[in-house]
């Protein structure tokens, strides 16, 4: 599904915006909301338009490139109908597909590793030792700043009980337990013995391990084996995208009052707000993230951090 973008200066943004919908609501599927972001639905694409300062911010999206260039015309050419106390000028970018999307500019990526706390010499040994033993699946762990993120959750909601789903290697598991406090502990859910063996040394040298207890079995049944009761402070979701409805659920409903949940990779590389992608996990991810926005048990964000993630408190 490609998409484009187009910024559209003018002191009127919020007015053209209403008159738009207001215009095209007879020949497409229109809403408004009360800040005044739209939504023009059209049947071969869509556009989203929002008022941001002295300009119209237009993202137009279609399932291949001519139907997008239709859905940019459709609505340059009637934006263009009310403009006329000033000449408005809209220049579309050019299209660009999901598995293009830069979710992140590489020099602003680069920028925030070095506005965080620094990793100490053991996580930054641990993620040399991930690159060097576990091949390609060394992108599944996660970066410095967003392990310094995790910590510094697990403090602010005085965990004591942790639950991470999705160990690799263990970085995460040690930002989590160097956040928690005193007696805390971290119930670690993963499948591989292999990967875990890796992250068992470094709890050891992070002078963490005896906060963690490491469960090698399927983190369904794992959470499914705990008490149903409310005695989670926090948890990590960061495992197998398909089965994330199921860990979220089973946490959820043994989140604390004040519990936070977090879910690592909810943009799946940007394929999540593609239709184009299909694949179970994509449905799975797409459906979930849906459900977390109009689950009243908690409320949510969703982050641009690296590859997209979702923070939950339990109301």
């Amino acid at each position: 599904m490609p998409y484009s973008t187009a910024s559209v200066a003018t002191e009127r943004p919020g007015r053209y915006i209403k008159q738009l919908v207001s215009h095209m609501s007879h020949k497409a599927t229109t809403e408004i909301s009360g800040d005044g972001r739209a939504v023009i639905t059209l049947k071969r694409g869509r556009c989203v338009l929002t008022p941001t300062g002295p300009a119209i911010e237009m993202i137009a999206t279609a399932a291949d490139a001519e139907s997008l260039k239709h859905v940019e015309e459709v609505v340059t050419k009637h934006l263009l109908r009310f403009a006329t106390q000033e000449e408005l000028a809209v220049d579309w970018s050019a299209p660009v597909g999901a598995e293009e999307m830069r979710i992140v500019d590489p020099l602003i990526d680069d920028y925030l590793i070095t506005q965080c706390t620094p990793a100490d010499e053991v996580l930054q040994e641990l993620a040399v030792k991930t690159r060097e033993t576990t091949g390609g699946a060394w992108t599944m762990q996660i970066s410095q700043d967003e392990g310094a993120f995790l910590t510094m959750l697990v403090r602010m909601a005085g965990a004591r009980q942790a639950v991470e789903v999705g160990v690799f290697t263990g970085y995460s598991s040690i930002c989590i337990a160097r956040g928690l406090a005193d007696g805390g502990r971290l119930l670690a859910c993963d499948v591989s013995d292999e990967w875990t063996s890796v992250a068992r040394s470094y709890w050891d040298r992070a002078g963490v391990a005896d906060r963690i207890d490491l469960k090698i079995a399927p983190a369904v049944e794992t959470l499914r084996a705990l008490p149903d009761e409310p005695s989670i402070d926090f948890a990590f979701i960061d495992a197998d995208k398909v089965n994330y409805p199921a860990y979220y659920e089973e946490i959820v409903r043994r989140l604390r009052p004040g519990g936070l949940v977090v879910l690592d990779n909810v943009f799946l590389g940007g394929r999540v707000v593609d239709p184009a992608f299909e694949e179970e996990h994509h449905l799975a991810m797409r459906a979930l993230n849906d459900a977390i926005v109009a689950d009243e048990r908690v409320e949510s964000v969703m982050l641009p951090v690296r590859d997209g993630v979702t923070v939950a408190r339990r109301r």
